[in-house]
């Protein structure tokens, strides 16, 4: 018993400043002079300094219990069960409301990590933290994530986001936490799953994935053609970040929902930030640009990562247009076949102005005039290069070669970039005229998209009859 209160003696023994002394002498003959010290005191001072050591070590021992029962720095630990409460939000918001979690994904293509697709503020979050959880008995895990804002966050406060957590090195978690602080110990935290863990679901050659839609969008004609040009070109999912559409639209949606063709996911970032509709902080001073649109297109590369063979990225009322190639199939078996090692190919985008129409009109369908949008089958006209300004571009990609994803290119990734030539294929962009003041004699008559003229009216005018519009 005088052995194990001995030691508690350092601290009054300290409060008698004969501490430092002691110390003088080492370790060992430190805690000898101490013990001895104890045993000369009288008996009242001894029950007094015990009394005070039990009440010092029971609280330590509580503290400590309850402490690290929720958090174990880089250190595992046994707990009875995965404490928080699982996420099924598409952005969830941490207690310094300065960090949004998109979701974790498992990563091994080169360290064993868990990536977390995150919004962050580039300045006022300095640290986080991620903590594991083992399926079965409980154990956790705590590493410190590397903060990695994406380089294109265009002067917004706030940008896109790749928290590199590190994981246990013996066991594979399921689940993970994200903690702003290490103090941040109330509970429940939430709790995420990590996708890609066991990489599954049904493989397609092409998913499509659309940048986030947003105030009450109602191009109904424009989308369905869009839909339908999709599938008839290959894609076998086209994934939709939606914030706000119309009542007809939210129609459209739920019936290529139940087709299986489409994928909604909810993108509610306004509830959580001052969201601008422009790209650049000096056109809209928000705190995002364009709806957190390059967020949600890394979220999209890393959610269909094992799910897709390729991926494309680009608007809704934009198509990848193959011309030397009847379909993307044919057309990338040709360019992997060209370039086998590379993670991204471009296309360059072309305008061709909706207030352009085309003079014989023979794609004014009128059982579509009443929908509402553009007949990208009357727009044939196309701009011409704004020289020396480049075309910008889209793309499609291997998303298992990808790493950070911006909208025009990739920002890292395991290959090279390919430049497809046009003649190969161009991205149709059917939308407002960037060269207004051009002359209609100025313009180019392309009518690529004409050759698949039978199949898409067809097809769109079959759906837009079910859908009952």
């Amino acid at each position: 018993m005088e052995s194990f209160l001995a030691p508690c003696c350092l601290l009054v023994l300290d409060q008698y400043e004969v501490w430092d002394p002691f110390w003088l002498l080492g370790p060992s003959k430190a805690f000898g002079e101490i013990l001895k010290t104890f045993k000369e005191m009288s008996g009242t001072k001894r029950k007094l300094i015990a009394i005070v050591c039990i009440a010092i070590f029971t609280s330590i021992a509580t503290y400590s219990y309850l402490y690290n029962g929720k958090f174990s720095f880089m250190l595992g630990m046994k707990n009875s069960l995965c404490q928080g409460i699982p996420v099924n939000d598409t952005i969830t918001p941490l207690r310094d409301n300065r960090t949004f979690i998109i979701a974790p994904y498992f990563d091994n293509r080169k360290d064993r990590m868990t990536r977390v697709i995150a919004i962050v503020h580039h300045k006022e979050v300095k640290e986080l933290y991620c903590r594991f959880c083992h399926p079965s008995n409980g154990e956790t895990h705590i590493s410190k994530a590397e903060i990695h804002v994406l380089s294109e966050r265009f002067e917004f406060p706030y940008g896109a986001t790749h928290l590199h957590c590190p994981q246990p090195e013996h066991w594979d978690p399921h689940y993970v936490t994200i903690q702003w602080s290490l103090k941040d110990n109330t509970e429940p935290l939430p709790l995420f799953e990590i996708r890609n863990r066991e990489p599954g679901g049904s493989l397609v050659e092409f998913t499509v994935c659309i940048s986030p839609m947003f105030g009450e969008y109602n191009n109904v004609l424009q989308l369905v053609q869009s839909m339908e040009m999709y599938k008839i070109l290959g894609a076998g999912r086209v994934v939709i970040y939606k914030n706000s559409c119309s009542p007809l639209m939210e129609k459209v949606l739920d019936f290529y929902v139940a087709e299986g063709i489409v994928e909604v996911i909810p993108w509610p970032i306004d509830s959580y930030l001052r969201v601008s509709s422009y790209w650049h902080h000096s056109m809209d001073p928000k705190d995002i640009g364009y709806y957190g649109q390059i967020t949600a297109l890394n979220d999209c590369v890393y959610r269909n990562m094992y799910r897709s063979r390729y991926v494309l990225l680009n608007d809704i009322d934009e198509i990848i247009l193959p011309i030397k190639y009847p379909d993307w199939k044919n057309m990338m078996h040709y360019l992997k076949g060209q370039y086998p090692t590379a993670a991204v190919f471009f296309f360059e985008s072309h305008v061709f102005p909706e207030h352009v129409f085309t003079p014989d009109d023979p794609f004014n369908i009128s059982s579509w005039r009443k929908i509402p949008g553009t007949n990208i089958l009357q727009h044939v006209f196309r701009e011409p290069d704004k020289n020396p300004v480049e075309n910008p571009r889209k793309m499609i990609i291997d998303p298992r070669k990808v790493i950070q994803q911006s909208v025009h290119k990739a920002l890292q990734a395991y290959g090279g970039n390919v430049f497809v030539p046009m003649n190969v294929g161009f991205l149709f962009h059917c939308r407002a005229a960037k060269q207004p003041q051009l002359p209609r004699e100025s313009l180019i008559r392309d009518i690529s998209l004409w050759r698949y003229n039978a199949s898409l009216v067809g097809n769109v005018s079959k759906v837009l009859h079910q859908i009952a519009l």
